[in-house]
């Protein structure tokens, strides 16, 4: 199978740098707009001015609140769209994702697991579940490279993620009404967790593993034009799929253990970014990590206007409008592997 790779229609500097400015727009007003509305010319006064008593809320909801979790959302979205790129250039296919080898099936049963079989709250959940996914990506690697290729990986992904769903299914069975509750809410996803703290560990190991899976466009540019070519050119794609699926592993099982599922980031956004500029990986990593970003920041706004002061559950957001997104590019034949 190989990536429909469209010629690049638009320069990427310009692109990138339109990107980012939306970001930056999108931040503020996700940061303004709530169950309690700051204007946005009161912003930098909250962040450097002198605070004066009626001053103290809105200050608190700002910057106790609201920036971490865009920020949480910018660092989630960008993580999410990268690690799709990496996963189709890798896979060489358009509709490879993490989930694809169970890096997010190994997650789910890791936070059912702790959810049903103990009284631990949100940091014992958060542990089991990058636990699962870490144990999920190496038994995924250990019974992949039994086979040439990427084949092997792809049946094992296939394999575990049936297992995964099987014993999540047991413990659905087995939980009280309080525990499906939570299992209910985990599985659609949320951001309410992304605080200065979490980010304070989440927020550099995520950049610096970013920064690893940037450096690589290279060699996923060779895996582009399949892995005989890829290895004349010289590339190790033994090391290479190991490598690339344990970062991908390091940095989607953090991210899942706080955030819970959070569907369509990492298939759609890698599409868009790469309608536009191209498969060049230089433009197509760094442009999908700004994309996803600016979609991921946008979706978390939404899901906190729609039903104020209530919120809807990020992956509900995400699958509403990524799924028919997603089913439209396959009506045109965008997403269609070939």
């Amino acid at each position: 199978m190989r990536i429909v790779t469209p010629s690049r229609k638009l320069a990427p500097q310009p692109l990138l740098g339109a990107l980012a400015i939306c970001l930056v727009l999108v931040a503020l007003g996700a940061s303004a707009s709530g169950a309690v509305f700051i204007p946005w010319s009161s912003l930098p006064h909250l962040l450097w001015g002198e605070l004066g008593p009626s001053d103290k809320l809105l200050h608190d909801i700002l910057v106790e609140i609201r920036l971490p979790r865009v920020v949480f959302s910018a660092v989630v979205g960008g993580a999410l769209a990268a690690t799709g790129v990496a996963m189709q250039a890798l896979f060489r296919n358009p509709l490879a994702e993490p989930g694809l080898v169970g890096i997010s099936a190994g997650a789910a049963l890791g936070a059912v697991t702790a959810i049903v079989m103990t009284a631990g709250g949100f940091f014992v959940i958060a542990v089991a579940a990058f636990a699962g996914s870490l144990c999920a990506t190496f038994l995924a690697y250990v019974v992949g490279s039994r086979y040439p290729g990427v084949a092997g990986l792809l049946l094992a992904g296939i394999a575990i993620n049936a297992i995964a769903g099987a014993a999540i299914g047991v413990f659905t069975y087995m939980a009280n009404d309080a525990q499906l509750r939570d299992l209910t809410f985990w599985n659609m996803g949320s951001l309410a967790g992304g605080d200065w703290r979490t980010l304070g560990w989440l927020g550099p190991w995520t950049l610096l593993l970013l920064g690893y899976l940037g450096s690589q466009w290279r060699v996923l540019n060779a895996l582009l034009l399949g892995e005989r070519e890829a290895g004349h050119l010289g590339f190790k794609l033994a090391t290479v799929r190991r490598r690339l699926i344990v970062v991908t592993a390091l940095i989607i099982g953090p991210l899942v253990a706080v955030t819970g599922g959070i569907a369509f980031v990492g298939l759609v956004v890698p599409h868009l970014v790469r309608m536009m500029l191209g498969a060049h990986h230089r433009y197509l990593l760094p442009g999908s990590v700004l994309a996803g970003a600016l979609v991921l920041t946008l979706a978390d706004w939404l899901a906190r206007l729609v039903i104020t002061p209530a919120e809807l559950p990020i992956g509900l957001v995400t699958s509403l409008v990524g799924g028919p997104f997603f089913f439209w590019m396959l009506t045109r034949g965008r997403a269609a592997p070939k």
